[in-house]
């Protein structure tokens, strides 16, 4: 493999709804549309080396997915995020690419921004619900899975929740509560509408429609700020490192001119 490449993508507008699955196959056709040059698994049946990291769930926006993919040769990460880009549908947008030169990004990936749009909810009514939750020790919700019904706290997993500010341009008969998390990753994964059970279960706080979900950002999670940082920026970083070297190098190694 001559080369790795992570990009970032996001899921907007009705294509929060597309699958993994349904990603996954959107992506593959655009890899063969740019005609980039995948490097495949070994064995009887080879698959393009494609790593995708913590996916959102189906029904949830996002800004922030994010894959690596493997190169047979090497390209630049810019140039091929726009053939990528193109060659998607609108929604599934690539909007960033770096080289990768670090290792660990699912590593990387401790904890999710999320932003939560509960339309018929009174922002204080919001905010009530919210200090409730955090006073608690633990909220334990419940989810079905594969293996039945699962009991589990929300409570640790969120470092940080607020209730924003209605836009100044949101009609006034309209109630409107928007929430920001900061989740943490843990295991079980603790989902936004974990938290929202969650609020339900020790405020009552019961949104009439479905909440409208889009995560912001993921990275590692700063104990000290609260925020989550851009996992891509150590390729960049370490990238930026490496290019003044590599010019020192082809300059010492570049042949001297005829004498004067």
């Amino acid at each position: 493999m001559a080369q790795r490449i992570r990009l970032r993508y996001t899921k907007r507008g009705r294509l929060r709804f597309t699958s993994h699955r349904d990603f996954q196959r959107a992506f593959e056709r655009a890899l063969r549309r740019a005609e980039v040059p995948m490097a495949y698994s070994a064995g009887f049946t080879p698959h393009p080396r494609v790593s995708y990291a913590n996916a959102a769930p189906t029904g949830t926006g996002s800004e922030a997915e994010y894959l690596e993919i493997g190169l047979t040769e090497h390209r630049d990460p810019e140039k091929l995020r726009e053939l990528l880009d193109e060659s998607m549908p609108v929604g599934l947008d690539i909007i960033d690419a770096v080289e990768a030169r670090t290792s660990g990004l699912a590593d990387r990936l401790t904890a999710s921004v999320w932003e939560l749009r509960l339309d018929g909810v009174d922002a204080a009514e919001a905010a009530r619900a919210v200090e409730t939750y955090l006073a608690a020790d633990t909220v334990e919700v419940q989810r079905r899975t594969k293996n039945g019904m699962r009991t589990f706290d929300t409570r640790g997993a969120v470092a940080t929740i607020e209730v924003l500010p209605v836009p100044a341009d949101r009609p006034v008969d309209n109630a409107c509560a928007i929430l920001r998390l900061v989740v943490r990753h843990l295991t079980p994964a603790v989902r936004p509408d974990d938290v929202l059970s969650g609020l339900r279960a020790v405020a009552d706080l019961a949104p009439p429609v479905p909440a409208a979900v889009t995560r912001l950002a993921q990275g590692l999670f700063d104990e000290e700020s609260g925020t989550v940082t851009d996992p891509l920026a150590p390729d960049r970083e370490a990238d930026t490192a490496a290019s003044p070297t590599a010019a020192v190098t082809a300059d010492a190694k570049a042949p001297e001119g005829p004498a004067a």
